[in-house]
Formats: structure tokens, sequence, C-alpha cells
């Protein structure tokens, strides 16, 4: 069965860095596109990025790009977030996402930015 696992999330300063893991399982990696969402306090869930199969193209929400940098290996069946120049707004909790038919979702990681 699909399986998404995220990690990497946690407590970060204004400004700081954190890189997001998710680790795939349960169908052909390669073959799709991978997204990472988020889901702010009392908002909805938001696509915050997405890498083709490949790898090549990536598109970003227009509130974090030049800040996050999304990537994948395809030998390892992972999806990165790299968050760089992080912001108290992008406090949320991050979930991996994949299509196949319908979404699949991880359990999402928690990322707090606070002073």
């Amino acid at each position: 069965q699909v399986q998404l696992v995220e990690s990497g999330g946690g407590l970060v300063q204004p400004a700081g860095s954190l890189r997001l893991s998710c680790a795939a399982s349960g169908f052909t990696f390669s073959w799709k596109t991978m997204r990472w969402y988020r889901q702010r306090p009392g908002n909805e869930r938001e696509l915050v990025a997405e890498i083709t199969t490949d790898g090549r193209t990536a598109t970003y929400a227009d509130a974090i790009r030049g800040r996050f940098t999304i990537s994948r290996d395809n030998a390892k069946n992972m999806l990165y977030l790299q968050m760089n120049n992080l912001r108290t707004e992008d406090t949320a909790v991050y979930y991996c996402n994949v299509r196949i038919v319908e979404n699949y979702w991880g359990q999402g990681t928690q990322v707090t930015v606070s002073s």
C-alpha cells in the first residue's frame, strides 16, 4: 500500500532553515509527480511546491518562492523540501502528497517558526 512518511520538522527561529524529508513506498516513485502541502493554523491545506517525475521542473506557491526548494532522489524514493529564511507565517503542518487515482498523504510534520 502507498505510504508516505514525513520527517524533519521542528522549532526554528525566524530566518532559520529546516529540511523536510518524505520517504515514499508502495508505488513506483519515479513515475509520479510529488507535492508538498501545508496547513497553517486556522487555514485550509495549501499547495506549497511540486516537482516532476525527473526532478527537472518545480513549481512553487508565491508565498515561498525563492526561499524553499523542492527536490527528489528517485534512487532512494525520497522527496525533500529545503526551507530557508523561515518566517513566522510558515508555521504549519507540512504534508507529502502523491495522486494515484486519489490523493495520498503522510501523517505530516510540524514546523514552528518562533523566537
